[in-house]
């Protein structure tokens, strides 16, 4: 059987890279007794695999982790047990049955959202035309930029790859990016703010913004819990 977890990833977890996470999560579902299933051979793992990995640094409220299982008990149960293991900044969120031709997550991920605010100190003298300058870049028909790959450098527009960015104004200011995500286009949300404040003469640096990814979607804006369903 088939199964997704959605989990949320705060504090200082943020700081825990990809392979630990995934090490963490092998011990935690061996701790709350989840009978995963294993893959056959002379080193039998966990068969385990993880939608896309988060960078060091960001949090998360909507990570995706798919595994298989020879048996399960309700989603609810099986969210408690597991939190009822997990450290303090990771959070499982929902545990979804999926169908048996359902593809793994990793393959599915199209797209993702994500929410950025500026680190104290590193805030805009004048906020408003910070961010009514970045609704206006965005409003372009084309943003050209320069990316490098390992192959060297291309030209390439960002814009159909940033499918939405929205600014919200008030006490604590952030900006909302939809961006493409996957092996083939996949844009960091850190790339589109860097153009943009290298355009405006806006210094910045890998401390300028606080990122949390919001949620992540297969192909059409689908949230990958979306395609599982609840264990009654």
């Amino acid at each position: 059987m088939k199964i997704r977890i959605k989990f949320a990833k705060h504090g200082t977890m943020k700081f825990i890279g990809h392979l630990d996470v995934m090490r963490y999560f092998q011990k935690a579902m061996r701790r709350a007794d989840v009978d995963i299933r294993y893959s056959e051979g002379f080193s039998p793992h966990q068969i385990m695999s993880f939608a896309a990995p988060l960078g060091v640094g960001l949090t998360s409220n909507g990570e995706y982790l798919d595994i298989e299982v020879h048996s399960t008990g309700s989603s609810e149960e099986m969210i408690r047990k597991l939190n009822d293991v997990m450290v303090e900044g990771f959070q499982i969120l929902s545990w979804k049955k999926l169908g048996d031709d359902a593809g793994n997550a990793m393959s599915l991920v199209d797209s993702a959202d994500y929410t950025l605010t500026f680190r104290k100190g590193y805030e805009p003298e004048d906020m408003e035309s910070f961010l009514s300058g970045l609704e206006a870049f965005y409003s372009r028909p084309s943003i050209p930029i320069i990316k490098k790959t390992k192959k060297g450098e291309k030209e390439m527009d960002l814009k159909p790859l940033v499918y939405a960015c929205q600014v919200t104004r008030g006490e604590t200011p952030s900006i909302f990016v939809k961006v493409s995500t996957g092996s083939s286009n996949n844009v960091k949300p850190e790339l589109f703010l860097e153009t943009y404040c290298n355009e405006c003469g806006f210094p910045f640096s890998p401390f300028t913004f606080e990122i949390q990814r919001e949620e992540i979607y297969a192909p059409g804006f689908v949230p990958l819990n979306d395609l599982g369903e609840n264990i009654e």
